[in-house]
């Protein structure tokens, strides 16, 4: 007989999936018998289109072939090798169109996805809007001070169009659970939070003899079409913390340059920057491209994360790819918790000397799932897999996942916004606060100065 004494990292996960699927199964039989697959019927579907079918458009294509409620109908792109692969990889045969005022005049669609280069996605977003379609819209939603106000002001005159941003860690059950954590104070006050995404070395210029060409080709290089680093990776992380922070801030300072890429961009290739928020929580943000470690999730993971730090508890936080799965973890902060008093007298003892012990640091513990939390409703098999799903978890033989990829969860909550008229996680105001502080952003890393943030509602007006 084989000894089960000493079970491997291999066998403990395959008996974990093997036990949780059968209980899966058995409740699912019990309580709502034989599997019979559902199929939406057709009219139920939302008829889409995707307007920009490069990297990120034909990555949305990935996505919506997973889901059965909605139909592509229309690609769109000008440049015909991504529009050829995109048709190519959709599981719907919808038709290619190059030009989007084309698509847009189509009564089969009900709905545009927009996944073109930065600076366009104003003008494609509100030709859409007037046109009658639903938007959703990656982000940054707007580039410039004039765009904030006028999509707020289409939006407003469009009420019954939904209009989402892709910010899609509001899409993640991570995500969610820390902001849970946070609203529950599990983590104490939460005063600051730190993020970064640093890569090595990040975009390569793709030169080409035609400077035009050169410039489409390389959209994210150039400030006339591009928010730079800010705009392309910051400001989703920024929003994680408007999220957390349950706020928006009150003004940005920090340094940037073009130091280290001279290769004809003209967008920085590094930024830190400090974001002050109106209960005095900070952001500390860093993005550079000469180093890519990461000094989270026990190393293992490169370029990008978020710690939010309270005065009981830290979260480390990052969402997943198609290859590695999202990370929740948090720790408890170490030590009694003291007085205002107690605390002022303790630093006056420390005072004088030239170091104090920092305490031993807590052990990192999963964030976990209602499905792995005691509800004490439990029937006998449910409890038995949670304790044995938190054993595993805590020997770190397997680590809580998500059911589904953040992207695909948004791009299904999107076409169900458009059949029901629901109010998007991530709407057009979260977008156009997301896109009001990369555009500050960046002006306070060209200005040097401490820009605020109500500067934007005179900003792109007329006088």
């Amino acid at each position: 007989m084989k000894d089960t004494s000493k079970v491997t990292r291999r066998e403990a996960v395959a008996m974990a999936g093997a036990a949780t699927a059968a209980a899966v199964v058995a409740k699912k039989y019990i309580t709502e018998g034989p599997f019979i697959r559902k199929v939406k019927a057709a009219n139920d579907q939302v008829q889409y289109a995707i307007i920009g079918t490069g990297g990120r458009g034909q990555y949305h294509i990935k996505h919506f072939n997973k889901l059965d409620s909605g139909r592509c109908v229309a690609l769109c792109d000008t440049f015909d090798v991504n529009l050829q692969a995109a048709l190519k990889a959709s599981k719907d045969k919808p038709v290619g169109i190059k030009d989007y005022r084309e698509l847009l005049s189509r009564k089969d669609i009900d709905a545009v996805i927009i996944s073109t280069p930065l600076f366009t996605h104003f003008p494609i977003t509100r030709d859409a809007l007037l046109a009658g379609k639903h938007v959703f819209c990656e982000k940054s939603m707007v580039f410039k001070p004039e765009e904030v106000h006028g999509l707020r002001k289409l939006a407003e005159e469009h009420p019954k169009q939904v209009v989402q941003c892709g910010l899609q860690r509001r899409y993640s059950k991570f995500y969610q659970t820390a902001k849970q954590m946070v609203e529950k104070g599990t983590i104490g006050q939460v005063t600051h939070a730190y993020a970064q995404w640093n890569r090595n070395p990040g975009w390569t210029m793709k030169p080409d003899k035609d400077l035009k060409v050169q410039k489409e080709r390389n959209w994210r290089l150039y400030r006339e079409t591009s928010g730079g680093l800010v705009a392309e990776l910051a400001s989703h992380q920024i929003d994680v913390c408007d999220w957390m922070f349950n706020a928006t801030p009150e003004f940005v300072v920090g340094v940037g340059d073009l130091t280290w890429r001279k290769d004809g961009r003209d967008v920085y290739d590094n930024a830190q920057l400090i974001f002050k928020y109106p209960k005095n929580q900070k952001l500390m943000y860093s993005t550079i491209s000469t180093n890519k470690h990461l000094t989270l999730f026990n190393g293992g993971r490169t370029e990008f994360g978020e710690v939010i730090m309270g005065t009981e508890g830290t979260i480390e936080i990052t969402v997943g790819t198609d290859d590695e799965p999202a990370v929740g973890l948090w720790f408890y902060e170490p030590g009694p918790k003291l007085t205002a008093a107690e605390m002022k007298k303790q630093v006056a003892a420390v005072a004088g000397a030239t170091m104090a012990s920092t305490g031993r640091g807590s052990r990192a513990l999963p964030i976990l799932f209602d499905k792995d939390t005691l509800s004490g409703k439990e029937s006998f098999i449910e409890k038995e897999m949670k304790f044995a799903r938190r054993w595993l978890y805590s020997k770190g033989v397997m680590v809580p996942e998500e059911d589904r990829n953040p992207c695909t969860v948004q791009l299904d909550h999107f076409l169900e916004c458009c059949r029901t008229g629901k109010k998007p996680l991530a709407d057009v105001e979260i977008g156009l606060a997301d896109s009001s502080m990369v555009i500050l952003a960046n002006l306070a890393l060209d200005e040097g100065r401490r820009v605020y943030f109500n500067e934007m509602d005179k900003m792109g007006k007329k006088a």
